[in-house]
């Protein structure tokens, strides 16, 4: 088995937006970030760039769809429960016979009568992202269980202990979000300073930054104290995925995090 690489994907208008985090050595933790048009051309780099090392992809995009009938995925439902007051950010997944209709008002039409709902403009937005892992997934059973589902408003609900206060396209909102990683992660700030310069708005959003960095984070920091899962069992689609979200709980690192401000803090006040 390789080194480990730690790969937090979001969904951007140029298509996917990548941070990947290496294993940490004597030099520390090594990171890249990089921007896909498909999601074939990330794997493609992985194996290319990473050679040998056992990668673990964790995306902001539904994996694993039901079909008309079968009612909605319980890792969203699950994924709203645990979000609670942000649980709009979890929208209802369209049913496979629908995601791969040619339109919107098509594909709108089969989810209703398949499923009783119409799909939202939201969710269609997102479909040929949909389309584009699924099929991979479907075509690649090898890489199955190394791409798993994430939501990063669970990510940074973990990370913080709470949930987020503002929406993450708010400017109060991309500032506690980069607050929250700053707090876990020493050099979160070089990779969004490098990401901005590097891409422009109209190809990645800073938002979307963040979402994929918290995905990488969540993926490292799951490797080493475990993932939770929403459902715990998963359910599997006619194509054989599994269809399950993953988070860290953080629970100890959120400790330490908070004993080290508390030690700081400590200082502070004695030098004065």
């Amino acid at each position: 088995m390789g080194k480990k690489v730690f790969v937090g994907v979001d969904g951007c208008k140029a298509g996917w937006f990548a941070v990947f985090l290496e294993e940490e050595n004597e030099n520390g933790c090594r990171w890249k970030i990089e921007l896909f048009p498909e999601f074939s051309c990330l794997v493609d780099f992985l194996k290319n760039d990473y050679g040998q090392a056992d990668p673990l992809v964790l995306i902001d995009i539904p994996i694993g769809l039901k079909t008309g009938g079968d009612g909605e995925r319980l890792s969203d439902t699950g994924a709203r429960s645990v979000l609670k007051a942000r649980k709009s950010s979890i929208f209802p997944v369209p049913c496979r016979e629908a995601i791969y209709e040619e339109t919107y008002e098509k594909a709108s039409e089969v989810n209703e009568r398949l499923t009783g709902k119409r799909i939202s403009k939201q969710a269609w937005n997102i479909v040929p992202k949909i389309r584009d892992v699924d099929s991979f997934l479907i075509k690649n059973e090898n890489f199955r269980e190394k791409v798993r589902e994430v939501g990063p408003e669970i990510c940074f609900q973990s990370f913080a202990g709470f949930p987020m206060k503002y929406p993450k396209k708010k400017v109060e909102g991309f500032l506690e979000r980069k607050e929250v990683l700053a707090n876990f992660c020493a050099f979160s700030d070089e990779v969004l300073r490098y990401a901005l310069l590097k891409y422009r708005r109209k190809d990645l959003a800073k938002d979307d930054i963040l979402d994929a960095f918290a995905a990488a984070l969540t993926a490292k920091m799951g490797s080493i104290y475990g993932f939770t899962c929403v459902p715990y069992k998963p359910e599997t689609d006619i194509k054989g995925l599994k269809i399950q979200m993953v988070y860290c709980e953080c629970t100890e690192i959120r400790s330490r995090v908070s004993t080290k401000s508390n030690v700081k803090t400590n200082k502070s006040k004695k030098k004065r």
